[in-house]
């Protein structure tokens, strides 16, 4: 995939994102589907962290953060859905800058070695984001549901 084709993919997964998502108001950042369950902010918030990890981790000579608990306590703090919204377009924003400044041989290098993607070539990241926030955007429009709310179709 060229570099233009993969800032398309993360565009087109920030989009599908937040239509299916537009449907909560900062009212709902509390709100979760059971008891200890990520919350509709922390959910957001979790798919923005996750944006970043995918990117650092891609170009970092360590390889991926996996202090899992460390990771978890970044998002578990934000309690407004405003605010992880901001941290969802800038991670994006971010995501769209550091690959846009690579070459395909950039991209085309192999991930550190590690539990996580190790050896993949870094382009892989971009299809880890695209799967990622699907989950989660699909996790929030299960929520969108038990609130009463109804998500918009995120293919528009």
């Amino acid at each position: 995939m060229s570099i233009q084709g993969m800032l398309k993919e993360l565009s087109n997964a920030e989009t599908m994102f937040n239509r299916s998502t537009e449907c909560f108001a900062e009212s709902d950042s509390s709100f979760r589907i059971a008891p200890g369950t990520r919350t509709v902010a922390h959910q957001v918030a979790h798919a923005a962290h996750t944006v970043e990890w995918f990117v650092a981790g891609a170009f970092d000579p360590k390889g991926f953060d996996t202090d899992w608990a460390a990771q978890e306590a970044k998002t578990e703090k934000v309690k407004s859905l405003a605010e992880a919204r901001a941290w969802l377009a800038r991670a994006f924003d971010s995501a769209r800058k550091t690959i846009g400044a690579k070459s395909d041989g950039d991209m085309a290098m192999p991930i550190a070695a590690g539990e996580v993607m190790g050896g993949a070539p870094r382009l892989a990241v971009v299809s880890g984001i695209v799967d990622h926030t699907a989950h989660h955007r699909g996790y929030l429009a299960a929520c969108a549901r038990a609130a009463g709310k109804v998500p918009a179709m995120p293919y528009a």
